[in-house]
């Protein structure tokens, strides 16, 4: 976003920078009952090979205090809880209601209640003091936040010294052919399936739309960086349709 600018983007809408958080908040209580169903339409099931993934490589130890942003649906939360054991603790924030309510409901029916803590709060601010978290982990959440810049030094703000931030997030495609496929499947068939399963085109179209204007792994990179962020590393996964991005705070 233009530090100079009023407007930011809303997909591939300018929209002024006060309505975004609303516009972005509409979507997701749209889609909050069904986002196992928008994530598998999207990636066709992959989503959660990710999720373990990210999980498995993210250096989360037993006892430790992990902050998880944008976690509404609590599936990052879920295979957190296992690592982080009893003596730790999982924080889920999330800025919309309804995803926090979906998720908090499907981990109580799973039996699991103890050591997980959730919150409705905004990435830009969050609501808790310095050295909290011996990680933050955000996935799938940071291209919708208005200011990244803020978001992710108040990430940094929040993590003890040593701790890391871990970031899922769709990317950039590195092969121009398997791009084109995945440009088709985004903005031709995902809407599509979204308005026959889901009733709701125009969000699934939103989504897509905010994965193109999304940073690419480099200026991501860049951005961790200016925000704190030492040894910042990123893995891609499936060609970079997602990427993780790692940096310590130190």
């Amino acid at each position: 976003m233009n530090k100079q600018s009023s407007t930011t983007h809303f997909g591939f809408r300018d929209v002024p920078v006060e309505e975004k958080q609303k516009l972005v908040g509409q979507v997701f209580t749209s889609v909050a009952r069904n986002y196992d169903l928008m994530n598998d339409l999207m990636s066709f099931g992959v989503h959660r090979l990710w999720k373990r993934h990210f999980v498995a490589v993210s250096g989360v130890r037993k006892g430790d205090r992990v902050l998880d942003l944008a976690g509404g649906t609590g599936d990052i939360a879920a295979l957190l809880k296992p690592v982080v054991g009893e003596t730790g603790e999982v924080v889920v924030g999330d800025i919309n209601a309804a995803m926090l309510s979906v998720g908090r409901d499907r981990l109580t029916d799973r039996g699991l209640v103890r050591g997980l803590r959730w919150a409705q709060m905004n990435a830009e601010a969050l609501p808790f003091p310095d050295n909290s978290f011996d990680a933050v982990t955000i996935a799938f959440g940071l291209r919708n936040v208005t200011d990244k810049d803020k978001a992710l030094a108040d990430m940094c703000r929040v993590l003890k010294p040593g701790g890391r931030l871990l970031v899922l997030e769709f990317s950039r495609v590195h092969n121009e052919t398997f791009g084109k496929l995945y440009d088709f499947h985004s903005f031709q068939v995902l809407p599509r399936l979204g308005r026959l399963f889901a009733g709701d085109s125009d969000s699934y179209r939103y989504l897509a739309e905010s994965i193109r204007k999304h940073p690419d792994q480099e200026t991501l990179k860049g951005m961790m960086e200016r925000a704190g962020f030492g040894r910042v590393d990123v893995r891609n996964l499936t060609g970079g349709i997602v990427a993780i991005h790692r940096g310590y705070k130190f």
